[in-house]
């Protein structure tokens, strides 16, 4: 590129006639003046030729780079699309280069093929509309099967000048050895031998909205009254285990808003500001037929929920999460019928990377289908158990 080369060979004049003026100011044979308003007049121009010149090199770099991952991502998506409709997975060189990068996010177990990022993708988006609890915790992506949960309390801070005599407020951390970990969800699917192979660019939309809606229900549930890693499960709120404190409620089988305020203000201030309701959604039936009891309790309604698609109700300004998660006031038992505080800053959902798939065909032959088992790795616990608060129906 001769253009180029003219750039660097100008870069480099400049450059040798700036070291020349600078060791003839360094031997007193150069006023400081005088190489100031030579240093000021050729600088800008000795930046502008290496911007010149450094650039074409790093955007060449990167479209060879783009290209080259592109590619590979386009012929495995089709060596994918062949296994699911044949069973054979046969890897080109650009195909195979592109799965040995993704494998490193996953263990390949025997018979499971990763699918593509697209289709991987296509379910995470889809699973915050699909799944509240999603939409409001804090969700982090991890490229292990645990991480360890932090033991720092809340960092605490003081007034005043160190080099006055201040000191600063200490925060203690307490040693743990706790962790949180992601567990297997497996999902299967059945579809004809003839559809799947007369299917072809609809494939991978079939398979993310299947998967993202099994997903989203499991999870769901799981995040709310999973049962821990002993049990192959999330952590889940209700959990004793967790440590969320419990607020008891004045009544069983019924839910007033003395209750609710009782539970909202059981949350410290700093969690209440972001807090949110996580009800059943026959629970938030029973609060919307409170009436004033001044009329014999057919006065008018208390509250009522939003009237607007997509926006939340809101009780005393704070917005109510429909769960059916949630165990319901009045099904006969004492439950935990209603969650309050910043589940952003409470609740933690890990999700590992990579997902695989696996094609069945022996088991479902003698009906004319084929099974397609993703198996995927998320996580749920409670990482500030202050930050939220369980109201329990008591007797």
């Amino acid at each position: 590129m001769p253009e180029i080369k003219e750039q660097f060979d100008a870069l480099q004049t400049n450059v040798n006639e700036f070291r020349s003026k600078l060791e003839l100011m360094e031997k007193g044979q150069m006023s400081k003046a005088d190489f100031k308003v030579f240093e000021e007049k050729i600088w800008p121009d000795i930046q502008a030729l290496k911007s010149a010149v450094s650039k074409p090199a790093t955007e060449i770099k990167v479209d060879h780079d783009e290209k080259k991952d592109s590619e590979g991502k386009k012929e495995y998506r089709k060596c994918l699309f062949e296994y699911l409709k044949t069973g054979h997975l046969r890897l080109t060189a650009k195909a195979d280069a592109y799965l040995c990068e993704r494998k490193a996010l996953v263990a390949d177990a025997t018979g499971q093929i990763l699918i593509t990022e697209e289709v991987e993708s296509e379910i995470y988006r889809a699973l915050p509309s699909l799944n509240v609890i999603r939409q409001y915790a804090m969700v982090r992506t991890i490229a292990t099967d645990r991480i360890r949960r932090r033991s720092l309390t809340e960092v605490a801070m003081g007034w005043g000048k160190l080099e006055i005599g201040g000191t600063p407020v200490e925060t203690d951390a307490t040693p743990t050895q706790a962790w949180s970990y992601v567990e297997d969800l497996e999902g299967l699917t059945k579809i004809g031998k003839d559809e799947l192979m007369d299917t072809d660019a609809g494939l991978d939309s079939i398979l993310a909205d299947s998967f993202a809606r099994a997903k989203a229900n499991t999870e769901e549930s799981a995040f709310v009254s999973g049962t821990g890693h002993d049990y192959q499960q999330p952590e889940g709120m209700l959990l004793p285990a967790s440590g969320v404190t419990c607020v008891p409620n004045a009544a069983a089988g019924a839910v007033t808003f003395d209750d609710i305020l009782d539970l909202m203000y059981a949350v410290p201030a700093q969690y209440r500001r972001n807090g949110s309701f996580i009800i059943h959604s026959g629970t938030e039936l029973m609060i919307a037929k409170l009436r004033e009891t001044a009329t014999g309790g057919y006065g008018a309604y208390l509250w009522q929920p939003s009237p607007a698609i997509g926006q939340p109700s809101t009780i005393f300004g704070r917005p109510v999460i429909n769960c059916d998660a949630m165990p319901q006031v009045g099904d006969g038992t004492l439950q935990k019928v209603a969650v309050f505080g910043d589940l952003r800053a409470g609740y933690r959902i890990l999700d590992r990377m990579g997902m695989t798939i696996q094609r069945l065909v022996e088991l479902y032959a003698t009906a004319g289908m084929v099974g397609l088992l993703a198996s995927t790795r998320v996580g749920g616990s409670v990482v500030r158990a202050d930050a939220l608060r369980i109201l329990q129906e008591v007797a």
